[in-house]
């Protein structure tokens, strides 16, 4: 089991909420922790290495950024075709992410969410249907669920020792 020791434990907790905003952000951490930016940077690679920690991102606010029309389209497609269109649809440019989930049938047939972005609903369709399209006859079947309300997303919190 992977463990912290208080520099990796005060690392997490400088950056969980995210980066600082500034054009150093790994400099001023490490002034704020009292060592160097390189000790910061290669902490937190062998956090990530490790998978203590799973990924730095840049999480973009698609609302402010005026992709108002935002929906999670889910398909239906044979589950050994999953990987492949998950990889291939996530890598168009209005996709921000995709990948599988379990089906629960009878009520549940989908397989493979992808979340589109777009500037309104139209727009959204318009490219749930290039992926449609991109999937053929291997699409049996897909909805695009709308958001309604942007939900703030945070993970885990390591708290103050």
């Amino acid at each position: 089991m992977n463990t912290l020791d208080d520099l990796d434990r005060r690392i997490v907790q400088c950056t969980q909420t995210g980066l600082p905003l500034v054009p150093e952000p790994y400099r001023q951490i490490a002034a704020e922790l009292g060592c160097t930016t390189e000790i910061i940077m290669a902490r937190m690679q062998h956090m990530l290495d490790n998978g203590i920690i799973r990924r730095i991102a840049a999480v973009p606010n698609h609302y402010t950024l005026g992709f108002r029309g935002n929906g999670m389209s889910v398909w239906d497609v044979d589950d050994d075709l999953v990987e492949d269109y998950g990889r291939r649809i996530g890598e168009l440019e209005f996709v921000s992410h995709a990948y599988r989930r379990p089906r629960y049938l009878p009520e549940w047939r989908y397989n493979l969410f992808a979340m589109v972005h777009g500037k309104d609903r139209a727009e959204v369709m318009e490219k749930v249907n290039r992926i449609a399209v991109m999937l053929g006859n291997d699409n049996r079947a897909h909805e695009v669920l709308f958001s309604t309300r942007i939900l703030k997303k945070t993970g885990l919190r390591i708290g103050q020792s």
